[in-house]
């Protein structure tokens, strides 16, 4: 479980940093909107279709991502009904030593 966990979490990590170079691509493009010289407008023109392109496979991932965490969600659903006095055991347990850890402070 906890391996499907890291790497849904790295997976978001990825989405949200391609967001933000998305994000930081189109600023640029809009700042240099005014400069319609011949490399710099070829240059915006493949730069926005890199960005569509980027944003298809960023809902891609997105999904995938979604769809993992359902997966593992089940997974863990699934474990809990099958193994009931385990899992009550487990959250008991981290539940003391994270009360222990909290009362020495």
């Amino acid at each position: 479980m906890t391996q499907y966990t890291d790497t849904t979490a790295t997976k978001e990590r990825f989405v949200a940093d391609v967001k933000q170079v998305i994000q930081d691509a189109e600023e640029l493009m809009h700042a240099t909107a005014h400069n319609t010289e011949g490399k710099v407008a070829v240059l915006r023109e493949r730069m926005a279709e890199n960005l569509k392109a980027a944003r298809h496979k960023l809902a891609d991932a997105e999904d995938a991502i979604k769809v993992k965490t359902r997966e593992v969600a089940r997974a863990t659903d699934d474990y809990v009904h099958e193994h009931p006095w385990k899992a009550i055991g487990t959250a008991a347990g981290v539940g003391l030593i994270v009360g222990l850890l909290i009362g020495r402070r």
